[in-house]
C-alpha cells in the first residue's frame, strides 16, 4: 500500500466530521473494550500469562535465527517449501511466481495484514491473477476498494447500509430490490457468492498468527470458516507471514492463544484455531498438494536489539487500538497506512521511515492505556516518545513547533521561573474565564478548542504549589 500518513492531520479532521464513522466507532466502547474486561476478570492467571508471553517472546527474539531455521527444517521435512523475502517487492514476486508455476488464475485469501502491508492484491491483479478476499470484513472493503480500518475488524467503520450498497453494486446476479437490511441477509448472500470462489480457486493464501518451530506448523485464528476453506480446498496453500511470528513449542503457542482472543474480542478462544503442517499426505482425505511459507522481513530485522525491539512481541490482537482514545475519535483510515492506533504509530515509522510517518508518533495522548492492556506488555508510550525525540533531532517538525519546544525545555529546567510562569498563567486564565468557566476559542490553542472546550482554571495556585503544600501537611 502507498503510505499517505503525511495527510494525517487532514484525515483526522475529516474523520471527526464524519457522522457515520463516529457512530460506528462508538461500538468500540460497548463492544471490544467491555468484553475484554469481562474475559480478563474471569481468568485469575491472566497477568501471569502476560509475563510468560512476554518472556517467551523475548527469548525467541534473542534467538530468532535459530528458531526460524528450525521451523524451516521442519517444513521441508514434511514436504513443504519455505521462501525468504527481504522486502515487500521480493515477497510479492515470490507469491506471483508460485501462482504462475501452478497456473493459478483465481486466488482465495484469508485475512492477512502482511498481505495488506505489501500491497499484494493490487500486484496480483496487475499481473493477471484475481484475488478474492474471503473474510467477510475484508471482502466488504475489497468491494469498496478500501484498505482495512482495523487489524481484526477491517470494516468496523461501515454500517449495514454501506454493506448493502456494496453488495447491490457487486452482485448484479440478484434482484436489485432484494432485502438487505438485516445482518443475516447480508451474511447469507456473501456466503453464497464466496462459495463458488472457494470451490474454483486454484490457490489459497492465508496469514499466520504463529509458526511453531518444533513442529513446522502454522496457526491461524479466525471466527469464520473461511480460513479453513481457503487453505484446504485449493491445490496450493501459501502462508504469508512475518519473521517475528515464530514460537518455540506447542506449549508456547497455547500461552499466546490464551491471551490472544481475550485481548482481541473478549472471547476465551476464537471459533476456529487451525493448524497447518505441510501438503496433503497419502492417507489424508483433503488438503493442498503444495504447501509454501513466505517469510517476510521488510525492516523487522533492523528493529532487533534497537529502541523498537519490544514492538516485535506484538501478536496483533488490537487491544491497544480498541482502548486508544485517538483511534476511538478518528478510526483507522486517518493513520494513512496498514497499521493504525498505538501499535501502528510505533511500527509504521520503523517499516516505511519516519519521514513518511512523522505525524503518527504524535497521534497519542500518552495516557498509557495501550501498555496497560497489551498482553505482551509492550511499552508503547516509551517508544512513541522515542520517535518524537528522533523527529525533533531530524528537524522534521515545523519551525514554530521546534521553537516552542525549545522554549518549554528551557523553562522547565528553571523551576523558579517555571512556577512563576505557571502561576501567572493560571491566574490570568482563571480571571478571563471566570464568567463562563471555559474557553470555546483561544489564540494559539485552536487545535484543542476547535473540537472541545478548555475548562478555565478555578484554583488560585498551580498544581506544583498545591502538591507541595499537601506534602508539608
Amino acid at each position: 500500500m502507498h503510505p499517505t500518513s503525511h495527510d494525517f492531520k487532514a484525515n483526522a479532521h475529516r474523520a471527526m466530521r464524519d457522522e457515520a464513522l463516529q457512530g460506528a466507532l462508538a461500538t468500540l466502547k460497548k463492544g471490544f473494550r467491555a468484553k475484554r474486561g469481562v474475559a480478563v476478570e474471569r481468568l485469575p492467571e491472566f497477568e501471569a500469562l502476560r509475563d510468560a508471553g512476554r518472556d517467551m517472546k523475548n527469548h525467541v527474539l534473542a534467538h530468532l535465527d535459530h528458531y526460524l531455521e528450525l521451523f524451516e527444517a521442519k517444513v521441508l521435512a514434511q514436504g513443504g517449501h519455505v521462501h525468504w523475502a527481504r522486502d515487500a517487492e521480493e515477497a510479492r514476486r515470490i507469491v506471483l511466481d508460485i501462482c504462475r508455476a501452478s497456473n493459478a488464475r483465481t486466488v482465495t485469501k484469508g485475512k492477512s495484514m502482511v498481505a495488506e502491508e505489501i500491497g499484494l492484491n493490487a500486484y496480483l491483479e496487475k499481473n493477471g491473477v484475481r484475488p478474492v478476499e474471503t473474510d467477510l470484513g475484508e471482502y466488504i472493503i475489497q468491494l469498496r476498494d478500501e484498505p482495512p480500518s482495523h487489524i481484526i475488524a477491517p470494516a468496523i467503520h461501515l454500517n449495514r447500509g454501506h454493506v448493502a450498497q456494496a453488495f447491490v453494486k457487486a452482485h448484479p446476479q440478484y434482484p436489485a430490490d432484494r432485502p438487505l437490511g438485516e445482518a443475516r441477509e447480508l451474511l447469507d448472500e456473501a456466503r453464497e457468492v464466496l462459495r463458488e470462489s472457494f470451490v474454483t480457486a486454484d490457490l489459497g493464501i492465508t496469514g499466520a498468527n504463529m509458526m511453531i518451530a518444533e513442529t513446522g506448523a502454522t496457526i491461524i485464528v479466525t471466527n469464520e470458516g473461511n480460513g479453513d476453506l481457503t487453505q484446504t480446498l485449493p491445490r496450493v496453500h501459501v502462508v504469508l507471514t512475518s519473521i517475528e511470528k515464530v514460537v518455540p513449542t506447542m506449549e508456547d503457542a497455547t500461552t499466546v492463544l490464551r491471551l490472544l482472543a481475550r485481548s482481541a474480542t473478549g472471547q476465551e478462544f476464537a471459533a476456529y484455531t487451525t493448524f497447518s503442517a505441510g501438503p496433503r499426505r497419502a492417507e489424508d482425505l483433503d488438503g493442498p498438494s503444495e504447501f509454501h511459507v513466505v517469510l517476510l522481513d521488510n525492516g523487522r530485522s533492523n528493529m532487533l536489539g534497537g529502541a523498537f525491539h519490544d514492538m516485535l512481541r506484538c501478536i496483533r490482537c488490537a487491544a491497544c487500538i480498541n482502548h486508544c482514545p485517538i483511534y476511538g475519535a478518528i478510526g483507522g483510515h486517518a493513520y494513512g497506512w496498514v497499521y493504525p492506533g498505538p501499535m501502528g504509530s510505533v511500527l509504521t515509522p520503523a517499516l516505511i521511515g519516519l519521514e513518511e510517518a512523522r505525524d503518527l508518533p504524535n497521534a497519542s495522548t500518552l495516557c498509557g492505556r495501550c501498555e496497560a492492556v497489551c498482553p505482551m506488555r509492550i511499552p508503547l508510550p516509551r517508544m512513541l516518545r522515542h520517535w518524537r525525540g528522533r523527529e525533533f533531532e531530524r528537524h522534521l517538525q515545523p519551525g514554530r513547533v521546534r521553537l516552542a519546544l525549545k522554549g518549554w525545555s528551557w523553562l522547565v529546567r528553571h523551576p523558579t521561573l517555571y512556577r512563576l510562569y505557571t502561576m501567572a498563567a493560571v491566574a490570568t486564565l482563571g480571571m478571563l474565564g471566570k464568567r463562563r468557566g471555559r474557553f470555546t476559542s483561544m489564540p494559539m490553542a485552536g487545535g484543542w478548542t476547535n473540537t472541545r472546550d478548555l475548562p478555565a482554571p478555578s484554583a488560585r495556585r498551580g498544581f506544583m504549589d498545591q502538591w507541595a503544600t499537601g506534602r508539608r501537611r
